[in-house]
């Protein structure tokens, strides 16, 4: 049931006092209401011995979890220390630590405290010369990549797939009627995982001029500049993107130890009409790179909703999903990177992904 309302306290003060009706008059007055009778009770008690429909300063049962101390221990262990970020306790650890139960803790965190909660997000590790190096590049890719060379700009990337499906604790969830975790089955609680989960790597690229056929990687082979410039590149995904692009486009990759070899660097300068060049590419980037920051986790939605059984499926799979993958998706995420560059600009050079949820 729910609590009066404040149009209801003001209806029931001023026929109290004025017309004296009893909680039955009331009830059968106002049926549509839905007043539940010990709450009528308890409040027509309230007017009676103060007339006001106001609670009085300190009814109630005293708080026992809420106290000022309490408060006080929560605000110092729920946030990090000052200097040391990530020093904060949750609040299952602060309930083993001081005994306040998680409940208490949560209540304290949002009606005491008036935090907000925010979830961590893994990025890469940036040191002062590599944010240094980010906003150098960036300011010269925002100059160099206008609208219309960004047009005709081919991003690449390489991934791994398991045959494992990744798996994320924080959503993997039961649902289930009965009183307690020990009453279902553990088929349904527990999740095998291999120690070795089969995996294949694929290289891909994309444009808004289109999309690429998918490479494969050769299991087990040394991807050295040699191996890229051979197989990925000449023989994988530079034929589909000269035939899209008329030979008229801009060659981008990241700074993995094959792509800036002076082997690899050399080869690009003969077969492609323009490449971004490894010392201007920014350093630990894949929030610059429109596969790595969107397309990737396309892909792996759609791979995944499959239950692989092998490599060759997972192959299968990621061919026919890889078709799935829409030009607008591409676009879209294409799209983001002048808002990006500009971001790790004002950020000089530092993270920007937390902002980007």
């Amino acid at each position: 049931m729910a609590p009066l309302s404040n149009n209801d306290k003001i209806l029931i003060h001023s026929l109290r006092l004025e017309k004296g009706w009893s909680v039955v008059r009331l009830m059968r007055e106002f049926p549509s209401r839905n007043w539940k009778k010990s709450t009528l009770c308890d409040f027509i008690k309230r007017i009676d011995e103060s007339g006001s429909i106001d609670r009085q300063t300190g009814s109630g049962r005293p708080r026992s979890a809420r106290t000022t101390a309490n408060i006080a221990i929560v605000e110092d262990l729920i946030c990090s220390q000052e200097d040391k970020p990530c020093t904060s306790k949750s609040p299952r650890e602060i309930e083993r630590e001081t005994g306040i139960s998680r409940s208490s803790v949560r209540r304290i965190v949002k009606t005491e405290l008036n935090l907000k909660t925010f979830r961590r997000r893994e990025v890469q590790l940036l040191t002062s010369a590599d944010s240094r190096k980010r906003l150098v590049a960036c300011r010269l890719l925002k100059k160099r990549l206008t609208k219309p060379k960004l047009a005709r700009t081919w991003f690449s990337d390489e991934n791994i797939f398991t045959v494992q499906t990744p798996s994320n604790s924080q959503n993997d969830r039961v649902y289930a009627n009965v009183r307690s975790k020990k009453d279902v089955a553990a088929t349904r609680l527990l999740k095998g995982r291999k120690h070795f989960s089969q995996s294949v790597m694929v290289s891909v690229a994309v444009s808004k001029l289109g999309k690429t056929s998918m490479v494969f990687v050769q299991p087990g082979a040394k991807i050295n500049s040699v191996y890229y410039c051979d197989n990925v590149l000449e023989a994988g995904l530079l034929p589909d993107i000269r035939r899209m692009s008329n030979n008229d486009f801009i060659f981008q990759q990241d700074g993995a130890p094959a792509h800036r070899s002076r082997h690899t660097t050399a080869y690009l300068r003969s077969q492609v009409p323009e490449f971004i060049e490894p010392e201007n590419w920014p350093p630990n980037s894949p929030d610059l790179n429109p596969v790595d920051f969107s397309v990737w986790g396309a892909l792996q939605q759609k791979v995944y909703r499959h239950k692989i059984r092998d490599v060759d499926h997972l192959k299968r799979v990621l061919l026919d999903c890889w078709d799935q993958i829409s030009q607008e998706t591409i676009n879209r995420a294409i799209d983001q990177l002048p808002k990006r560059l500009t971001m790790v600009i004002r950020a000089q050079g530092g993270h920007v992904e937390y902002r980007l949820d």
